[in-house]
C-alpha cells in the first residue's frame, strides 16, 4: 500500500490494486502540494481494525465519497458551533465587540476547511486517474485558500481598527497611517496567497518573478500618474500635514474638511457640503494651511469695525467685547479683545479678536456678530460712519455768476 486511498485488498500478484498504474502516473505530473497530499501515506497511522474498515468501505467508492463528505461536514458544524460558544462566553466576560468580530471573521472557514479535506478524501476513493486526481485536489485547495484569503482581509480592516481606537497604547496606529497599513498588509497577503497558489499548482514562481519586473518597468512607464499620487500618498502619511477631520485650505482655493486620507487622493468636504477628490500628486506639492493644527481646534477670527471719531471709545470696546461674549459659538478662554488699529480718513478703526470652536464654523460666526454688532450700536448710539469729504474752494474763476437762478 502506497498511498491512503489506494485499495488495501491485495490483488492475485500481490500488490495493492492500482498502485504501479498511479506510481506511473506521479511521475508525469509536476511536482506541487497537490502531488504531496495525493501521495501522502496514511496506512502508518491507522491500526489494524481501521486498515480493515479501510478496505471494505473502499469496496463502495461511491457511498464511501458521500460518507466522507458528510462527516467532514458535520465535522465542521461542531467545530463552528465549539468556536462560536467559545466566542460568545469570550466577549461575555471581556465586553470587546471588536475581539469577538476578529476572531469570527478567522475562524468562519473552519467549515469550508473541513469540507474541503473531506473532499479530497473522497476524491481518494473514487480512483480517479492521477493526472485528473491531482487536478481535482488542486481546485479544492485553491478555493480553500481563496475562503481563507477572504477571512483574512476582512479581519485586517477589524484588526487595525481595534489598534487604533487603543492608540494610547498603540502610538504607531494613528488614523492618518490606518490607510497605509491597511494597504501594506493586504499586499502582503496577497503575496502569500500568491506564492501559496504557486504552491499549490506547482507553478516555478522564479520565471513569473522576473516577467513580473519587466512588466512591472513598463507598467510604471505607462502610469506615471498614478505612481506619482501613491508615492506622494505614502509621503502624505507618513509626514502627516493634516489628518481625517482637519479644515485645511489650499493654494489654490479648495478649502474644507478632510473627510478622506487616501493612497491615490484626498477627499474634502467643502462648506456647500460637495466633496472634492484631490490627486495626491497636486496636493501634495501644494501650500496647505492647516486652520485645525497646532496645539488646539480652536480658530481666531477678527472682525474689523469703525466708529465715529465723537464715540465713546471705552463705551465701543465693552460693546464689542460682550457682544462676542454672547455669542455661543466664541469661547470664554481665551478671552475676547478689542485693538485700535488706527485712524482713518473717517473714522476710528478697530478690530474685534475672538476664538471660535471649530474652523468650519467661521463664516457663521462672522455674520452673528456683525448681525449683533449692528443691532447693539443703534441701541448704544454708537454711530458707524459712512467716508465723508470736505470741499474746499479757494476762489472762483473770473466772470463766473454765483447767484441763483
Amino acid at each position: 500500500m502506497k498511498r491512503f486511498h489506494y485499495n488495501f485488498l491485495p490483488d492475485d500478484n500481490g500488490a495493492a490494486a492500482g498502485g504501479d498504474s498511479d506510481a506511473s502516473h506521479a511521475e508525469d505530473v509536476t511536482h506541487s502540494l497537490a502531488d504531496l497530499i495525493a501521495d501522502f501515506d496514511l496506512s502508518p497511522y491507522l491500526n489494524d481494525y481501521l486498515l480493515e474498515v479501510w478496505g471494505i468501505l473502499q469496496s463502495y467508492p461511491f457511498i464511501f465519497a458521500l460518507v466522507l463528505v458528510a462527516l467532514g461536514y458535520g465535522l465542521g458544524r461542531i467545530l463552528k458551533s465549539l468556536i462560536h460558544t467559545l466566542l460568545d462566553r469570550i466577549r461575555k466576560s471581556t465586553k470587546s465587540e471588536i475581539d469577538y468580530q476578529i476572531a469570527h471573521y478567522l475562524t468562519s472557514p473552519v467549515l469550508q476547511t473541513t469540507v474541503a479535506f473531506a473532499l479530497v478524501l473522497a476524491l481518494a476513493t473514487l480512483e480517479f486517474p492521477g493526472a485528473i486526481e491531482r487536478l481535482l485536489i488542486k481546485v479544492c485547495i485553491t478555493a480553500l485558500l481563496l475562503f481563507w484569503g477572504r477571512a483574512w482581509f476582512r479581519a485586517t480592516k477589524v484588526i487595525l481598527q481595534a489598534l487604533e481606537a487603543d492608540r494610547d497604547s498603540f502610538h504607531l496606529f494613528q488614523p492618518r497611517t490606518i490607510p497605509l497599513y491597511e494597504m501594506g498588509i493586504k499586499l502582503l497577503l496577497l503575496g502569500l496567497f500568491i506564492y501559496l497558489f504557486f504552491l499549490v499548482w506547482g507553478i516555478d514562481a522564479t520565471a513569473w518573478v522576473a516577467s513580473a519586473g519587466i512588466i512591472g518597468i513598463a507598467i510604471g512607464f505607462a502610469s506615471r500618474d498614478t505612481l506619482a499620487n501613491l508615492i506622494s500618498g505614502v509621503s502624505i502619511v507618513a509626514d502627516a500635514p493634516y489628518k481625517i477631520g482637519d479644515y485645511i485650505v489650499l493654494d489654490t482655493g479648495e478649502r474644507g474638511v478632510v473627510s478622506n486620507l487616501g493612497i491615490r487622493s484626498t477627499r474634502l468636504i467643502t462648506r456647500d457640503d460637495v466633496e472634492v477628490s484631490i490627486p495626491n500628486a497636486v496636493i501634495g506639492t501644494a501650500k496647505i494651511v492647516n486652520e485645525s493644527g497646532g496645539p488646539y481646534v480652536r480658530h481666531r477670527i477678527r472682525v474689523p469695525v469703525g466708529v465715529a471719531y465723537s464715540s465713546d471709545i471705552d463705551l465701543v470696546i465693552e460693546t464689542l467685547k460682550k457682544i462676542a461674549q454672547e455669542n455661543e459659538y466664541v469661547v470664554d478662554e481665551p478671552a475676547a479683545r478689542v485693538r485700535i488699529r488706527g485712524f482713518g480718513d473717517s473714522s476710528i478703526d478697530l478690530e474685534l479678536l475672538c476664538w471660535i470652536k471649530r474652523p468650519a464654523d467661521r463664516g457663521l460666526v462672522l455674520h452673528n456678530l456683525n448681525y449683533r454688532l449692528i443691532k447693539r450700536f443703534r441701541e448704544e448710539n454708537i454711530e458707524i460712519p459712512f467716508p465723508q469729504r470736505d470741499l474746499h474752494v479757494r476762489d472762483m474763476p473770473a466772470g463766473t455768476d454765483t447767484s441763483s437762478g
